[in-house]
């Protein structure tokens, strides 16, 4: 029998992550063929995308939907060449584990790693396909030649990359992978800086660290990758949030969401409600009320929950309301300052229950804390019941 690491060791070269710029999807075994596509301008397409329709005005006299590249290049977004270029090579990562991730060989990957190997008390167990995503996209970080650093949920530590390099990177490969063998919807998470050029003079370490510890407030871009029933890329430079969807037939992400709107207030809140009474009084009274619907909205809420925040996140973006985990748990680094950043430029918040996410300077690159994401007005709602931070955590099992 095969020990993890030879099994990961051997999916890692199945990959084959030595792409040259720019890098091309792997054929699609189920691509459609040309004579049965019937070519659809974006007029006809908006249809198709139904209510995930937003508000789409493409400056594109083609009738073509952009790609991300188009988007952010200079006849788009106009984000610079190096930013380009970083978002170039990332792709490539995202539709790698978007492969590995729908491939029957995640049904081995996904499984934990076992043995008594020790982690971080701000960490999670890996398993191999977190440690695969996660080598997937150092990779690409490195062929791409635009980051100094990466920060990742599964190292340690921050890894220096090259000097000189524009940009840090912070990331969480593969949120979610604990429901991969039931096929719950799993996403990836991220975050990109410029490199503070005033540190260079450090020692490597300390100034890998103290690149991935900025606060959210100095984010130039962020973003989560989806990966459910479609592949989904949502980002933001900085001038609204917009999701680009992998079209498998052309190996693209093509804009179908630009400049998304979270509404102004939902009817949907997602949280573990298995937790309930180890909650605060605040934060169980605030519950009771929206679902009885005697809240600032007179309407009952419903819950949604599927233990995956990129996917409870992202219905939360298109569909309103408030996604929640009020525990320490979720990382302020690389998952809760990238998606609050996503969320502001949506028209939304990100909040540990009393405080603007993006404000809070870490001081440890594990570090967590509570997470409230959402509708701006229940995001405010929530926060008026005071005690919504829950200390009460027993441990978890599940």
């Amino acid at each position: 029998m095969q020990s993890p690491t030879t099994t990961i060791t051997a999916a890692i070269q199945n990959l084959n992550l030595t792409p040259n710029f720019l890098p091309k999807f792997p054929p699609n075994p189920l691509r459609i063929l040309p004579e049965f596509v019937n070519h659809r301008s974006t007029a006809s397409m908006a249809s198709t995308f139904g209510r995930f329709k937003v508000n789409s005005k493409l400056d594109n006299s083609s009738g073509e939907f952009l790609t991300i590249t188009e988007y952010a290049g200079k006849g788009g977004a106009n984000v610079g060449d190096d930013l380009v270029v970083l978002f170039s090579h990332l792709e490539y990562a995202f539709k790698r584990i978007a492969a590995l991730v729908a491939s029957p060989v995640n049904s081995s990957l996904g499984k934990s790693s076992g043995g008594s190997q020790d982690v971080d008390a701000g960490r999670d167990k890996p398993k191999p396909l977190d440690i695969v995503s996660n080598e997937i996209i150092l990779s690409s970080l490195k062929n791409s030649g635009k980051v100094a650093v990466m920060a990742s949920e599964e190292d340690d530590a921050p890894v220096w990359i090259t000097d000189n390099a524009p940009f840090v990177v912070v990331t969480d490969p593969l949120d979610g992978s604990r429901n991969i063998d039931a096929s719950i919807p799993t996403g990836t998470i991220f975050g990109i800086y410029n490199r503070l050029t005033e540190l260079d003079n450090l020692p490597t370490e300390e100034k890998a660290l103290l690149n991935s510890l900025q606060s959210g407030n100095r984010l130039v871009a962020a973003g989560y990758v989806l990966y459910s029933s479609a592949t989904i890329l949502c980002t933001t430079f900085g001038s609204g949030a917009h999701a680009f969807t992998l079209d498998h037939s052309t190996g693209d992400f093509v804009l179908t969401h630009p400049d998304i709107k979270i509404p102004p207030r939902g009817q949907i809140y997602s949280v573990n409600d298995a937790r309930y009474f180890d909650w605060p009084e605040g934060l169980r009274r605030y519950i009771d009320t929206i679902r009885q619907g005697k809240g600032k909205f007179p309407k009952k809420y419903s819950a949604r929950y599927i233990c995956s925040l990129v996917a409870d996140f992202h219905r939360t973006l298109m569909y309103g309301g408030v996604a929640m985990n009020p525990r320490d748990h979720l990382r302020l680094v690389y998952e809760a300052n990238p998606l609050s950043f996503v969320a502001e430029q949506a028209g939304g918040k990100g909040s540990d229950g009393k405080n603007r996410i993006l404000s809070i300077q870490p001081v440890k690159l594990h570090q967590r804390l509570p997470l409230f994401l959402g509708s701006p007005e229940d995001i405010d709602e929530l926060e008026s019941y005071g005690d919504v931070q829950q200390t009460v955590n027993p441990g978890y099992d599940v």
